[in-house]
């Protein structure tokens, strides 16, 4: 170890001045340690980052991913196995558990499929599938809270879904998004 720091900016501070091959993270430190990753791998390309964390939730790892993480580990892996991810990081692999991989297939599946929403009086739209299923709970009147509990996201997520819709959709509320649907749109 060639140092340690209690918040994202001494991190970054670290970071610059003893050029580490790797750097481990927690995400939640104080300042983010998020933006500490995007800071160290804009400034230190050849340092990789590594977070580390108790956080499982999907925004947490697809944003640490964004900023240039190259692995994502919980805090409850088991400790003989954090010198092995950290060595196949230097080598290039990414560290991710097996737990987390599904999600992150799983949200790329859902990104990449898209479809055409037939609307009302519009030409059609094209969502990705999961603007579409999110646009199916809209149309059943759910809750932000219960569409993140169905399809296992934030309600953040649900959030940035639904803003897309809307304005791919050129409305300004929930209700005018579901009153677009046409009716063979609706049974699909």
């Amino acid at each position: 170890m060639c140092g340690e720091a209690t918040d994202a900016l001494s991190a970054i501070d670290a970071a610059i001045r003893e050029r580490p091959d790797v750097c481990l993270l927690d995400i939640h430190m104080p300042g983010g340690g998020i933006r500490a990753a995007a800071e160290i791998t804009a400034r230190l390309p050849d340092t990789a980052v590594v977070m580390l964390t108790v956080s499982r939730n999907d925004d947490d790892l697809f944003n640490a991913l964004r900023a240039g993480a190259s692995g994502y580990l919980l805090k409850d892996t088991d400790p003989e196995r954090l010198p092995h991810a950290l060595r196949g990081v230097l080598a290039g692999e990414a560290a991710l558990p097996r737990s987390l991989v599904a999600h992150l297939i799983d949200e790329f599946r859902a990104r990449e499929r898209r479809r055409s929403v037939p609307l009302v009086g519009r030409r059609s739209v094209t969502l990705t599938s999961r603007e579409w299923e999110v646009l199916e709970m809209l149309r059943e009147n759910l809750p932000t809270g219960e569409m993140a509990k169905r399809l296992g996201i934030s309600d953040v997520t649900v959030r940035r879904h639904v803003g897309g819709i809307l304005k791919k959709l050129r409305v300004r509320t929930r209700k005018e998004a579901v009153s677009l649907l046409r009716d063979d749109a609706r049974d699909r």
